[in-house]
């Protein structure tokens, strides 16, 4: 390998330690945010297994392909209003970033309204023989659907919130209000079950409020008026809407698959096994909902990541989410499901503790099994993101038919007669198999060949981006390497073509903007940073692209500290000491095309055409 290859290698390296620094930095709360349900699902579950009975965990069971069905809307609206607003962030569009967070919110709120309503009618009237006719489970899961309906618009506004938050880089927020959530769950599962009695309509009503509490703490930034995404209902147009939900459809319906497994499986589970496969089965999906937050934290912040590359038509980024993914993300889910494997038994007996009844060796191997279908979860749930962003509609909905019900109904349906309750475990991790065997002849029918690498793997259309011979990605942590990366920029840009006026200002500009970062960014904090930089030729446009992690800052403010002239005086010097501090940006902005900065998800961006 030559040196200028062997450079370019270990500058990609640097780039994707900084998006992988990124990823583990954004994942403690988005796994947080997945595990608010998970820490509900399990609260109810012990005081359900403990307090009122297993005919309660019976109704937690039923409710689960419900529970599903309102993930799925959740999923539909807040993941396409994710992908949409990075989009718009990423081409830096903010009048279609503000209509989009509005719609977001009214149609949010529309569509929870409706289905809490639906919940009420038929706990309130009976209406719930299509899913149980036992008379022991009946009643009591009635109570439970009336206390669930409560809680349906903090559930999806509250989520959908969430994935703003993270966009304005106001991750503590969301923590607290999981925090404070999960204490008041507790804290009124007690009240409401340990002493009031109210069984399973008190289960379902301590998550509902606690709900409501989660909502409230991330509702108040915004309402507050400090946040940058600001709620108008003047002048919305409705083509957001449309594409947001166009976006969001196809991983919505794999939910809607899932729930129509979920009732599958529960009447395959009621006839040949009985009521206590599906307890069984709802205590060990109850427990291990909490380490699923895992893969689904990985899936959120990386989604996030990859809708604003896709609008940056970054491919080196999208290629290092999915590097990240398999290096870092996989083995952490080895070790944690491992460690699931192992305690298999004591987490049993958090639910059951008679080791006679069958209900207790059904659990066990729930969590002995169960756990091994998770690592394929996580390079699914990626590539059907990356897909959502691309607009692969097709592979997406195959995907969502496949994972969601045919795989797991289909293996337990061949299975159950000779295995019993352990087929629903198994046909689970069959499941895995094949959908990551989907994503690999996928790619296969595509290429016309084996994928050899991450950007074959991912199938990135020909016209995306700018290939690796006319990109360049600089890596620099100190004033020297900074001061050098002019003479190399130029030289880039004129062996591409570019003429050696613009060469010359692409190289000045990247020369003051970094070293602009690294006086004054650097010094900020004790932390290790590097400025990273890409610069791109695509057709007559030289565009480059300067990212950094220090503390947020807009040059542009900066450019307009110009004294009584401002950025736009036309003046080519400073005519006093005061005009000469912030000249050099001053300078870059006038000479530049056009300059964009964005602080998104905690990393400063800054575009520069010339």
């Amino acid at each position: 390998m030559d040196m200028t290859k062997l450079k370019n290698t270990h500058l990609q390296a640097a780039d994707a330690h900084l998006t992988a620094r990124l990823l583990f930095r954004l994942l403690p709360v988005q796994v947080l945010l997945a595990a608010v349900g998970s820490v509900n699902a399990i609260v109810s579950g012990l005081f359900a297994s403990n307090y009122v009975g297993v005919e309660a965990m019976g109704a937690i069971g039923l409710y689960n392909p419900i529970s599903i069905l309102l993930n799925a809307i959740s999923v539909m609206l807040v993941s396409g209003a994710a992908i949409l607003c990075g989009e718009y962030i990423g081409k830096n569009l903010q009048k279609d970033l503000q209509n989009a967070f509005s719609l977001a919110i009214c149609l949010t709120g529309g569509v929870s309204l409706l289905f809490a309503v639906l919940l009420f009618l038929m706990g309130a009237f009976d209406l719930t023989g299509f899913m149980t006719r036992d008379p022991g489970v009946r009643p009591l899961f009635n109570r439970y659907l009336l206390g669930q309906a409560i809680g349906i618009l903090p559930l999806v506004l509250g989520n959908l919130l969430s994935s703003f938050l993270s966009l304005e880089n106001r991750m503590r927020r969301t923590t607290a209000a999981s925090l404070v959530y999960i204490a008041a769950n507790i804290v009124l599962d007690y009240l409401f079950v340990g002493v009031l009695h109210m069984e399973a309509f008190g289960l379902a009503l301590a998550s509902s409020l606690g709900l409501w509490v989660f909502l409230a703490i991330q509702a108040e930034y915004f309402i507050s008026g400090r946040s940058f995404l600001r709620l108008s209902l003047t002048g919305l147009m409705p083509h957001a809407g449309k594409e947001m939900l166009k976006i969001g459809y196809p991983g919505a319906i794999s939910y809607v698959w899932q729930t129509l497994r979920g009732f599958a499986v529960n009447a395959m589970i009621l006839a040949f096994v009985g009521s206590a496969g599906v307890s069984a089965f709802a205590a060990s999906d109850v427990l291990l909902r909490i380490i699923w937050a895992i893969p689904a934290g990985m899936q959120a912040v990386s989604r996030m990541l990859i809708s604003v590359s896709w609008g940056e038509e970054d491919r080196q980024t999208l290629c290092d989410i999915m590097r990240t993914m398999f290096l870092r993300f996989l083995p952490l889910m080895f070790l944690i499901d491992a460690a699931v494997i192992l305690l298999a038994v004591p987490l049993t007996r958090l639910f059951y503790n008679d080791p006679a009844d069958p209900v207790f060796m059904m659990t066990v191997w729930g969590f002995r099994i169960l756990p091994l279908c998770m690592p394929f979860g996580i390079v699914v749930m990626h590539f059907v993101s990356y897909w959502q962003t691309s607009n692969r509609q097709g592979i997406v909905q195959l995907m969502g038919f496949l994972d969601g019900v045919a795989c797991v109904a289909g293996f337990t349906a061949l299975l159950i007669r000779h295995m019993g309750m352990n087929s629903v475990y198994v046909a689970n991790v069959l499941n895995g198999v094949v959908t990551v065997a989907v994503i690999l002849g996928y790619a296969f029918v595509k290429n016309r060949h084996v994928p050899a690498n991450i950007e074959e793997l991912m199938v990135f259309p020909a016209d995306f981006g700018v290939s690796s011979e006319d990109r360049m990605d600089l890596s620099i942590r100190s004033m020297e390497e900074a001061v050098s990366v002019a003479e190399g920029v130029q030289k880039f840009c004129l062996e591409r073509g570019v003429d050696s006026q613009r060469a010359n200002l692409a190289g000045l500009a990247l020369e003051e903007m970094a070293g602009n970062v690294i006086a004054h960014g650097f010094t900020k904090d004790s932390k290790r940073h590097s400025v990273d930089i890409r610069v791109s030729v695509k057709g007559e446009q030289v565009i480059l692209r300067i990212k950094d992690d220090c503390i947020p800052f807009d040059p542009a403010e900066r450019a307009s500290m110009a004294g009584p002239g401002g950025a736009g005086d036309s003046a080519p010097i400073a005519d006093s000491p005061e005009e000469f501090k912030n000249f050099g940006i001053r300078v870059i902005y006038r000479i530049a095309r056009d300059i964009r900065y964005q602080n998104v998800l905690g990393l400063n961006v800054l575009t520069i055409r010339v």
